[in-house]
């Protein structure tokens, strides 16, 4: 269980590190290494990662889907297990960004664009990639790159590193458009070497073949880019912008491949029901794109599991319930603890606030896969919909402290906190949403909320004191950008 006024504490230790070991707090991030092997310290590593995803949430480019990202992050773990230091904290998001692309950030940051898993045809294909950007975290290829930086804010840091590293061809987009200017000056500092890229790929298909899956999949998805990188025009994919692929290097990996067993492991039927929901989510025209399944499949929109899912998802979109429930429902019959179509039925009676229905599958789903954050928040939100704040409350003060990153959690446990009359922690959990999501300012308003509730204990009263102070220091050095 989360206790009532622990939320703050992991994400503000690594900043409360930096507090102590420096005079000026947040104003001074050390270099990150020299040519005489002094490196950053763990804690700072993870105090400008934290800033780092703060950037990327408050420019709104993270993906807010638990499943796909629930997916994510289980291929990365399995990936990192087998990498060359099994042991780093990584962590794995989705960017909600349809071009092809993914990136290595400060502290075992990794994304991918939802256009990179969109693209990649096989679960093998995108494991390629996540195992070559794990690669760039273990060899240290980001905080060499660092080695000649200046000292800066950590702040500013942080925003810069998010600019390069998403990239973007469209001067307004998100947080590049932050830090235009100082990301120019700085972008020959992160680009990674052809060296770098050399051994980001060796290392990368040795932990690809050590975990299990297709050691080919790396050369397949670099080479199908290359051939494609035409049809781009002026705009290729970004991927081949910052990770340049050559026919030498297809080569390369092609060859190191052919030095590993072939083998197929891992659920691919898993990994194409999610590339469907991920495509079918970025449709911008769903009634159309549902016509066309309609003329090219017929009414039952497809031959295979895939197709019919997707075009169940097609009908939610276009509000059309009941024939995206009987879709569903048969796709559910034949697999019935498939956690995808157990998620997509009950959202669907949800969506059509068929309360009961929706949570009496959430019930059976939790107890097939106890601690799944994509199942806790449905089944929360699904709750509070329906009158049952007390029991969403409930729920979410016992999600595992493994979530507390988790912005989502944070803004409904709040919801259910002020419904059950709980509001010390209320405004504890809306300061946490607002400061995962970068809003420091946000974040200490709630906090001063919090500090001024009726009948706090002492030690409730000490423990948002110090959060408080914290996020007060915090406000001072981004006053100072």
């Amino acid at each position: 269980m989360i206790p009532s006024f622990r939320f703050l504490t992991g994400i503000l230790l690594a900043l409360a590190s930096m507090l102590a070991q420096s005079q000026t707090g947040f104003n001074d991030l050390p270099n990150l290494g020299d040519a005489a092997g002094q490196v950053y310290s763990p804690q700072q590593d993870q105090a400008l990662g934290t800033a780092f995803m703060r950037e990327l949430r408050q420019a709104d480019l993270i993906l807010n889907d638990p499943e796909a990202t629930s997916y994510l992050r289980t291929l990365g773990h399995r990936l990192a297990l087998h990498s060359e230091n099994p042991g780093y904290g990584f962590t794995f998001f989705l960017v909600n960004d349809n071009r092809i692309n993914a990136f290595a950030g400060p502290a075992g940051h990794i994304g991918a664009n939802v256009g990179l898993f969109t693209a990649a045809e096989t679960e093998s294909e995108l494991a390629g990639v996540m195992a070559h950007e794990i690669a760039h975290v273990t060899q240290r290829h980001l905080a060499r790159a660092f080695e000649t930086a200046d000292k800066l804010s950590l702040p500013t840091t942080a925003a810069i590193i998010a600019a390069i590293l998403i990239g973007t061809q469209d001067g307004s987009a998100g947080a590049a458009a932050l830090t235009a200017a100082s990301a120019a000056s700085m972008q020959h500092q992160i680009n990674f070497t052809r060296a770098n890229e050399k051994e980001a790929d060796r290392v990368g298909i040795q932990t690809l073949a050590s975990a299990d899956f297709d050691p080919n999949g790396m050369s397949r998805f670099f080479e199908r880019l290359q051939k494609n990188a035409k049809l781009y025009g002026a705009q290729p994919p970004e991927f081949l912008s910052t990770h340049p692929v050559t026919t030498n290097r297809i080569a390369e990996a092609e060859s190191r491949a052919r030095t590993y067993p072939q083998v197929t492991t891992g659920d691919e039927l898993q990994f194409q029901l999610l590339r469907a929901r991920l495509r079918a989510g970025s449709y911008e025209n769903p009634r159309q794109v549902m016509a066309d399944f309609q003329r090219y499949h017929g009414k039952s929109g497809g031959n295979t599991v895939v197709e019919r899912y997707e075009y169940g998802l097609l009908l939610l979109a276009n509000k059309r319930y009941e024939n995206a429930a009987t879709v569903l429902e048969q796709l559910h019959r034949k697999d019935p603890d498939r956690l995808t179509y157990r998620l997509a039925l009950a959202n669907i009676h949800y969506q059509a606030r068929q309360y009961r229905q929706a949570l009496k599958i959430y019930q059976s789903t939790q107890a097939l896969y106890p601690g799944e954050l994509a199942v806790t928040l449905s089944y929360a939100t699904t709750l509070l919909a329906a009158g049952q704040a007390e029991q969403a409350y409930t729920m979410l003060m016992d999600t595992d402290e493994a979530n507390a990153y988790d912005p989502q959690l944070f803004k409904l446990l709040a919801q259910a906190a002020d419904n059950t009359g709980h509001a010390a922690q209320m405004h504890t959990a809306m300061s946490q949403y607002y400061f995962l999501n970068g809003f420091t300012a946000k974040a200490i308003e709630q906090m001063q909320l919090a500090e001024k509730t009726a009948n706090l204990s002492d030690y409730q009263a000490a423990k948002i004191q110090a959060r408080l102070s914290l996020l007060k220091e915090l406000r001072k050095t981004e006053e100072l950008e």
